[in-house]
C-alpha cells in the first residue's frame, strides 16, 4: 500500500469533502490540510480574523498530527487520543466553519495522509521496560518512527517555507541561533553548517557573552532562529518574543501549529518528534536542518561556492586534517 492510497480500515472521504460553505461568523472551512495546517498557524500568530482560545489552538494542532490516523474515524475515538472532552472538538469544527465534526473528518483523513501514530506507544516507559532480549527490535523501532518523523516533516514542508527560509538566512546581515538543553546541539551543528555558506553566524549566547549581549548586539532585519518543542523553554520563547518586538526577522523551529513560539515567528518549521526514545526525538530535527542548510546553499550559488573554496583553502594551510 503507498501513501497515496486510503487505508484499507478508512472510508474514502474524497468523494464526499465538504463544500466551502461560509460559517455564520463568515469563515469558509478550509477544504485541505495545507489550508487547514495555514489556518491553525495564522491564528497562533494573531493574523488571522478567527480567534480560537489556547485549549482550542492545541487541539486543533494536535488534530492536525494526527492526520490519517484510525483515532479520526470517530470523535469519541479522537476525543480519547486528545484527552479532550468531544464537544471540544466539536465546537472546535464548528468555530473553523464546518457545519459539524464529519466535515473536519474529511480534511484530516482525506487519501495521500500517512498515519501518523500508527505506531507511537509508551514512549519512555516503553524504553525503560523493554525486554533485555530484544534489544535489536527496540532498536528498529525507534528507528522506524524516526523515518515516520522525517517523512511526515517532508509531507508537510512547502517549497514556499524552504524558500522563505533560505532566502531570509542568506540575505540577513548577520544569523544567531538559540536553543537550550538537547537543541542547543541542533543550533550549534546548524550554525556551523549555515557558518560554511556565509560569514557572521553564531550562536547567540556563548561563554563570554550572554543573551542580553546577544541580542543587543543585533539589529533590525537580522535574522534569529530560535529553536524548541513542547514542553517548550520559556527563555527561548522569551528570547524569540523580544527578538520580533526589536525587529529582527524570527524563524522558529518547533513542532506544533499551537507551539508558544509561532506566535512570536514570521516563518515557522514544523516538525514532529514522537517516538518510543526516553527524551524528545532530535533525529527529525537535524534531517529537517539538513535540508534547510542545503536550500541555502543552494539559493547562494556560487557565494557558496566561494566561501567553501576560502574555507578549504585555510583547512589546507593549517593542515587541520588527518590524511
Amino acid at each position: 500500500m503507498t501513501d497515496l492510497e486510503p487505508h484499507p480500515h478508512m472510508p474514502d472521504y474524497s468523494r464526499s469533502m465538504p463544500t466551502a460553505e461560509p460559517s455564520s461568523e463568515g469563515h469558509s472551512p478550509p477544504q485541505d490540510i495545507d489550508s487547514l495546517r495555514e489556518l491553525a498557524l495564522s491564528i497562533a500568530r494573531g493574523e488571522s480574523s478567527l480567534r480560537l482560545g489556547p485549549k482550542a489552538q492545541e487541539t486543533l494542532a494536535r488534530l492536525i498530527d494526527l492526520q490519517g490516523d484510525q483515532a479520526l474515524l470517530s470523535i469519541s475515538t479522537a476525543a480519547r487520543r486528545l484527552q479532550v472532552n468531544p464537544s471540544t472538538i466539536s465546537r472546535l469544527a464548528r468555530s473553523l466553519g464546518y457545519e459539524k465534526f464529519s466535515g473536519l473528518q474529511a480534511v484530516l483523513l482525506s487519501p495521500g495522509l500517512s498515519s501518523s501514530h500508527s505506531f507511537y506507544r509508551n514512549h519512555a516507559t516503553q524504553a525503560l521496560q523493554a525486554d533485555r532480549s530484544c534489544l535489536h527490535s527496540q532498536a528498529r523501532q525507534l528507528c522506524e518512527e524516526n523515518q515516520h518523523n522525517i517523512e511526515r516533516f517532508l509531507t508537510n514542508l512547502t517549497h514556499e517555507d524552504i524558500t522563505a527560509f533560505a532566502t531570509a538566512v542568506m540575505h540577513a546581515p548577520r544569523v544567531r541561533l538559540y536553543g537550550v538543553r538537547q537543541f542547543h546541539a541542533l543550533c550549534s551543528f546548524s550554525a556551523y553548517g549555515i557558518g560554511m555558506l556565509r560569514s557572521d553566524v553564531a550562536l547567540l549566547s556563548d561563554a563570554n557573552t550572554g543573551i542580553a549581549e546577544g541580542l543587543a548586539a543585533m539589529s533590525p532585519g537580522d535574522v534569529l532562529i530560535a529553536a524548541s518543542c513542547k514542553p517548550y523553554t520559556r527563555q527561548v520563547v522569551d528570547v524569540c518574543r523580544l527578538a520580533q518586538q526589536s525587529g529582527m526577522q524570527t524563524l522558529a523551529i518547533t513542532d506544533y501549529a499551537s507551539s508558544a513560539l509561532v506566535k512570536h515567528a514570521d516563518l515557522s518549521i514544523l516538525i514532529p518528534h514522537e517516538s518510543s526514545f526516553i527524551s524528545n526525538s532530535m533525529v527529525a530535527y537535524f534531517a529537517a536542518m539538513e535540508c534547510l542548510i542545503n536550500a541555502c546553499a543552494t539559493l547562494a550559488g556560487e557565494a557558496a561556492v566561494d566561501e567553501l573554496t576560502r574555507r578549504d583553502q585555510f583547512i589546507t594551510a593549517l593542515d587541520v586534517e588527518i590524511r
